[in-house]
């Protein structure tokens, strides 16, 4: 299941146990370019492979969030300047589905509502690269998927994917992932 991934900005401490990762992130780690903030930061953790081509991946994320900003998800990485991260990221006083998706150097931010109450029993997310479309979705309780962001991105045929996690205030944030898969493209269908 995490076969075959590998670091960039390793974290301070990471462990495996069957089919869970568990990751505490290093002080003041982020994925983030120039927009609103004027800073960059491209300290936070990816443990990722390299992947040609179109994919989906999911994963299954647990998390007791109580600090701003601390997140956990997926991420897709062609390099520093073009790339999306998503999942569930502490923001108003709780854990909502966010999206950076970065281009030419610029990142964007959107948010939803996360549909349970229970985070750190696990929300299911999945990413999806269509060629040069990316599809971000959520499972909601009665496992349906939710169409969550369909953005365009220029992306070289090969690109790094994989599991991301950090926390921009602090250090020791635990992002805990279970179930994670990474293989061929759902369909091209938007709407079942």
């Amino acid at each position: 299941m995490y076969e075959g991934l590998q670091w960039q900005s390793p974290p301070p401490e990471w462990s495996t146990d069957g089919n869970r990762l568990s990751v505490f992130t290093a002080d003041k780690t982020d994925f983030w370019n120039r927009t609103f903030y004027d800073f960059v930061r491209r300290d936070g953790h990816l443990f990722y492979r390299q992947v040609e081509g179109d994919f989906s991946a999911e994963v299954t994320l647990h998390a007791r969030f109580d600090t701003l900003y601390d997140q956990l998800g997926l991420m897709i990485r062609a390099d520093d300047e073009h790339w999306l991260k998503t999942g569930l990221e502490y923001s108003d006083g709780r854990a909502q589905l966010s999206t950076v998706l970065t281009r030419d150097g610029w990142s964007d931010w959107s948010t939803a509502e996360v549909t349970t109450d229970k985070v750190d029993a696990g929300v299911r997310i999945r990413l999806t690269r269509h060629g040069n479309v990316l599809r971000v979705q959520m499972l909601d309780q009665s496992n349906t998927w939710h169409l969550m962001r369909l953005g365009y991105l220029n992306l070289p045929a090969t690109a790094q994917v994989g599991l991301m996690c950090c926390s921009p205030e602090r250090a020791g944030f635990n992002a805990v992932y279970s179930e994670f898969y990474l293989g061929e493209p759902i369909s091209r269908t938007l709407h079942d």
